[in-house]
């Protein structure tokens, strides 16, 4: 096959797909009835347990098994060395984390998170312990084990140790047994499934080139950290549980579609890209359709759950959450950035560019940092926008230096772009018109179907009846997941845009 991805690269990002859709449901299902029944203050508590576990999780894993997907060849001893620093490391992060518990509570000014800390340093080590197995199946594309795994050991911690406890009264406990409930699955369950070498391995021939990649993804992985995570550190600090609550409820809610989307196509797009390092024509075709989708398919939907955002808030969780519908719609406009910037990353690690997202990243950290740390006392709203305008400040840098690594031409672009932004439009007044005709009515579930249903009625007609409005790249895309549709997705062919004069993507010669 000629396409970027290939057969085996489209089996691995619909398994992903699949996988990762059934680990949304699961957890859109569990997180309203834990939102509901634990409240706002129990979340924000938890929430600050968490912006500490994610950093320390990025410590933990260093990156010694994210080296083990990069290498075009492996042996025993790679993953010996792997799995013996991972496990060290995974140690030392977890009796650091369980011993700063206090002075991290009182950082934030909430001594009820000082237990919640150090209860979820053992995720650390069990984190650590399951990587190199994770990666190794990430590695031969069996996205079917991985989302088989991601799902039960979701489904183990959540649903079946998370949600009985938190109805029978547990509180933030609920919580934190959840989530180490879930680590411990996902540990046995990826180590039966790929089992490999355990015996300790402290250095060989290859140790300095896993660590010269480890330290990069480290460094990669703390910017990363701050820049998702810098919003919720100063609100805790700044306001209080109750705030971060609401925030960090919308803001997981608006990345719920993003690790959706970057669930399914990341790991595949990264462990394929891999296999193209040498090939940087077909990975750039590849690349280049990934984000033309998005733009194309992705934007119009993201606006719509932006305009429904109050009613969805108020639906889901009820009115005590109501307060952050506001924060939800701005996040939502930012997520297609987000997923182009998590699709681009994998390019500049497959061009060996491993140090280019830490350090073009970097200058974003300062001004992020210092945004939140000035206005981050005016609310919850003010933080959102922040946080929206660092994502999309992020995507467009990383997203430009991926487009140069693949000495592609970002004008290339501005079609699918122009093609999002006119669909967009049309859905929000689809949107808008629906919610005028249910506005005295004041029922979110009513609101919703009708502002939805209206919306997906006029886009959908649209393109039903000029498909060339989907363009070659995202048409082509759409093929490979449903074959089905080539008869009426032909007709994208038969009325092309006008082409960018001299520009080879504009007139679709490198489209996948």
């Amino acid at each position: 096959m000629a396409g970027g991805l290939g057969q085996p690269g489209v089996a691995a990002v619909k398994w992903s797909a699949v996988s990762t859709g059934a680990r949304f449901s699961l957890q859109l299902v569990a997180q309203i009835v834990l939102a509901r029944t634990l409240g706002p203050e129990v979340f924000g508590i938890f929430a600050i347990g968490m912006v500490v576990l994610t950093f320390a999780t990025f410590v933990s894993s260093f990156g010694f098994s994210w080296s083990l997907m990069q290498r075009n060849q492996i042996s025993d001893e790679d993953i010996r060395f792997a799995w013996t620093w991972q496990l060290i490391v995974g140690l030392a992060t977890t009796a650091i984390v369980y011993l700063s518990a206090s002075f991290l509570a009182q950082y934030f000014r909430e001594p009820r998170a000082e237990a919640v800390i150090e209860w979820l340093s053992l995720a650390c080590l069990l984190t650590a312990a399951a990587s190199p197995a994770g990666y190794l199946l990430q590695r031969d594309l069996n996205f079917r084990v991985v989302g088989l795994i991601q799902v039960g050991s979701y489904a183990a911690g959540y649903v079946a140790v998370g949600l009985p406890m938190a109805l029978l009264g547990w509180g933030t406990a609920s919580l934190v047994a959840a989530w180490l409930v879930q680590a411990a699955v996902m540990l046995v369950a990826s180590y039966a499934v790929k089992r490999h070498a355990i015996r300790p391995l402290f250095w060989y021939s290859g140790a300095q080139m896993a660590i010269g990649t480890g330290r990069a993804v480290f460094l990669t992985n703390v910017v990363n950290w701050l820049l998702n995570n810098l919003d919720r550190v100063l609100i805790g600090r700044i306001l209080n549980a109750h705030a971060l609550g609401l925030y960090n409820v919308a803001y997981n809610l608006a990345t719920m579609p993003n690790t959706l989307l970057l669930g399914a196509l990341q790991p595949a797009f990264l462990a394929a890209g891999a296999r193209l390092q040498d090939d940087a024509q077909r990975l750039g075709r590849a690349y280049l359709q990934m984000i033309a989708t998005i733009f194309v398919l992705a934007v119009p939907v993201f606006v719509c759950f932006a305009l429904m955002s109050d009613d969805l808030v108020h639906l889901l969780y009820g009115p005590e959450w109501r307060e952050a519908g506001w924060v939800l719609g701005i996040l939502f406009l930012s997520i297609p950035a987000y997923v182009i910037w998590g699709l681009s990353t994998p390019v500049l690690w497959n061009t060996g560019r491993r140090n280019h997202e830490f350090a073009l990243q970097l200058p974003l950290v300062a001004l992020g940092g210092a945004a939140f740390y000035a206005f981050a006392a005016q609310g919850i709203r003010t933080a959102a926008v922040i946080a929206a305008l660092l994502l999309v400040s992020r995507s467009l840098v990383i997203g430009i230096a991926a487009f140069r690594a693949l000495n592609l031409r970002p004008t290339s672009l501005l079609p699918h772009v122009l093609r999002g932004l006119f669909l967009g439009a049309v859905c929000a007044v689809g949107v808008m018109a629906g919610q005028r005709l249910t506005a005295g009515l004041d029922v979110p579930l009513v609101s919703l179907l009708a502002s939805g249903l209206t919306a997906v009625a006029i886009a959908g007609s649209l393109v039903a009846l000029r498909p060339q409005l989907l363009g070659e790249q995202t048409a082509d895309m759409v093929l490979r997941f449903a074959p089905s549709l080539s008869s009426w997705l032909e007709k994208t062919r038969s009325a092309p845009l006008p082409e960018a004069p001299g520009d080879p993507h504009a007139r679709g010669e490198l489209h996948v």
